[in-house]
């Protein structure tokens, strides 16, 4: 189960001056291996974000601008994808009380991201429940993005950037043309990385507080825990909450947050422990096997190896978007390599660790590289971006008061000459793209074809995939027996025990772009597909879906009362 983003040729068609209190950071320099150093020009007493009007406003207006664009055009770009709809449609079953997912929970993800997307849908689908399909509930996710957009500007601030960079980092965070496709999609890495700046909110805290950090391991644990491969930013958390820590109570700070995350995070194999799932066995799922599977999984490649899965990902990420991918890994390091004498590395230590970690776990030659990987890294990427830029206009005006306009013209001249010559235009087509193509008008033509020309939808059994799969059931499709995950056909052992004559039992296949990807490895679906004819087709090429019936001529009315929902 993948998600791509769309290939090029698809496309076409948030300052406390810190006390002087023993132990704390001074306003004269942030504490280093050798001693406090000189303090960056922007440093200012810091007022609480809520009571300051200038970062109110531009943060307000920024956010206005990100909601606008990421809103527009949201439910037709990007493609609809088999994730999204596997969690909503785990998010409908949480809703349903079916239990934590449509078909049997197998531990292939933990649950808590979609039953953070269940409580986002639940009063549209309690209300309008035909709105619970995946293009019109991608809505759900402005929220998330612009939570994670004010956090973002939030730590900025707190990270000692000044408010021009704060809201330049929330800029690239937001209006890039790689946030802009993947934070659409209902995605659990959208809602893990709003827990985890979260997180680094709570530990870059001005006050201080005890309870700021045990709550950032709250946090933190949170964002684990809706999406698993979080764990690996942990590092460059701990390194953010030590350096704003006071010193007489840091151990204290450190040890509570580990504590929490910890605590909250041993809640997942507990709940496998009390229901017998924890080791493998025979007839019963299992949380260690669900990691196994998701471990041994075949990789994608080198992402540096042209002829690579993870190079076709690494490309479709550049094709929108290059400047954060490319230059915010190189200022990451930059940073991470003049530590020692940067005051602006040393504040950015923690993004910058973490947008390198979250790089070097990409690039493992035997790894499995998914196309939404890239939005952990994200925010971390802007971060280090919007600090570079405030270090280099210090460096130009920290020599004296008569160079300070001159410098700042200057610095001012460069930057906008730079976002005129290669920024701007490579922003303009991915946005434009995003905000003008209807690349889903095949999924609304076949859902709908599905809700109208099937007579009797309530007996009749139809493979397709999760971007569609609760179209048919509000079309009156039967959950999980009706309407087939195609995916389950060959690797649910409850559903293809419903299945003894294969191919012969399904009525239709919707044979859409991922199910004719991933039909070789399964041998139902690939049978179904052989021995059937199109019905109807929507769209052209490769990107096109077909309706096809099976030719068989049994069709008499079946009943289905076997049920494989719920775990």
């Amino acid at each position: 189960m993948t998600a791509t983003l769309p290939p090029a040729s698809a496309t076409a068609s948030a300052t406390d001056p810190r006390s002087a209190a023993s132990g704390s950071a001074s306003v004269t320099g942030l504490p280093g291996p050798g001693g406090p150093g000189p303090s960056p020009a922007w440093v200012r007493p810091q007022v609480q974000f809520r009571r300051s009007r200038p970062d109110l406003l531009l943060c307000g207006v920024l956010l206005l601008a990100i909601l606008l664009v990421q809103g527009w055009n949201i439910t037709a770009f990007p493609p609809l994808s088999d994730d999204e709809g596997t969690y909503l449609a785990q998010a409908w079953a949480v809703q349903q009380g079916e239990g934590l997912a449509h078909y049997t929970y197998w531990y292939d993800h933990p649950p808590l991201g979609w039953i953070q997307v269940a409580g986002l849908t639940y009063l549209p689908s309690l209300f309008v429940p035909e709105s619970m399909t995946v293009a019109s509930m991608r809505f759900v996710m402005l929220l998330v993005s612009a939570v994670s957009a004010v956090l973002l500007y939030v730590l900025a601030r707190r990270l000692w950037l000044p408010r021009w960079a704060s809201g330049l980092a929330m800029g690239l965070f937001g209006l890039s043309p790689l946030s802009v496709v993947l934070q659409r999609e209902i995605f659990l890495d959208n809602l893990a990385v709003m827990w985890m700046l979260l997180a680094f909110c709570l530990a870059a805290s001005p006050s201080r507080h005890l309870w700021h950090h045990f709550a950032s391991g709250l946090a933190a644990a949170t964002a684990v825990l809706t999406k698993e491969t979080m764990l690996v930013v942990l590092p460059a958390l701990l390194v953010t909450m030590w350096r704003h820590s006071h010193r007489d109570t840091r151990k204290f700070a450190v040890t509570g947050a580990v504590t929490a995350c910890a605590l909250i995070g041993l809640s997942y194999p507990l709940y496998a422990l009390l229901n017998a799932e924890l080791f493998p066995g025979e007839g019963h799922v299992s949380l260690i096997g669900g990691i196994t599977y998701q471990m041994g999984r075949e990789g994608s490649g080198f992402i540096l190896d042209p002829g690579s899965g993870s190079h076709g990902v690494f490309q479709s990420w550049l094709y929108y978007d290059a400047v954060l991918p490319l230059g915010g890994l190189a200022g990451a390091v930059l940073l991470l390599l003049t530590f020692r004498w940067s005051v602006t590395a040393r504040a950015l230590a923690g993004p910058a660790l973490a947008a390198v970690i979250l790089a070097l776990v990409a690039m493992r030659p035997s790894g499995y590289l998914p196309a939404m990987y890239v939005i952990q890294a994200l925010p971390f990427l802007a971060l280090v971006l919007a600090g570079g830029a405030a270090s280099i206009t210090h460096a130009v005006l920290r020599r004296g008061p008569w160079r300070i306009t001159y410098g700042r013209w200057a610095v001012l001249a460069v930057l906008v000459a730079t976002a005129a010559v290669y920024v701007v235009p490579r922003w303009y087509d991915g946005n434009r793209t995003a905000l003008t193509v209807d690349a889903n008008a095949p999924y609304r033509q076949a859902a709908a074809w599905l809700g109208t020309e099937v007579e009797a939808p309530e007996t009749t059994r139809v493979l397709l995939d999760d971007a569609l799969w609760l179209d048919a059931v509000h079309a009156g499709f039967e959950p999980g027996l009706g309407a087939i995950w195609f995916y389950k056909a060959d690797l649910d052992p409850a559903v293809t025990k419903t299945l003894p004559r294969g191919w012969r039992d399904i009525d239709y296949v919707v044979s859409s772009p991922t199910v004719r990807r991933d039909a070789r490895d399964l041998p139902n679906v690939k049978a179904a597909l052989e021995h059937s004819t199109p019905v109807a087709v929507f769209g052209s090429g490769e990107d096109r879906i077909e309706i096809r019936r099976t030719d068989r001529e049994d069709r008499g009315n079946r009943d289905l009362t076997t049920t494989t929902s719920g775990s």
